[in-house]
């Protein structure tokens, strides 16, 4: 069975080239407070993710390469 729908342009989703445009009004907007949030919720990961590189790295430096040379 098969359904065929088909939309009229009040139901097309936006283009993405309308979106970055700024064209159309659909979407969510951020306050001003929502984006700093989201900038704060941003930059914590990256800084966590960049901590969390760095443990491996001196990890891996502290072990040294006594890490290839087990027995198998």
């Amino acid at each position: 069975m098969t359904v065929n729908v088909t939309m009229n342009d009040a139901q097309k989703p936006p283009s993405p080239a309308s979106v970055q445009s700024g064209e159309g009004e659909t979407g969510i907007r951020l306050t001003e407070q929502q984006q700093r949030a989201r900038r704060a919720r941003s930059i914590a990961i990256a800084v966590s993710l960049g901590l969390l590189v760095l443990l491996f790295y001196i990890v891996t430096l502290v072990k040294g390469p006594g890490v290839v040379e087990r027995p198998l």
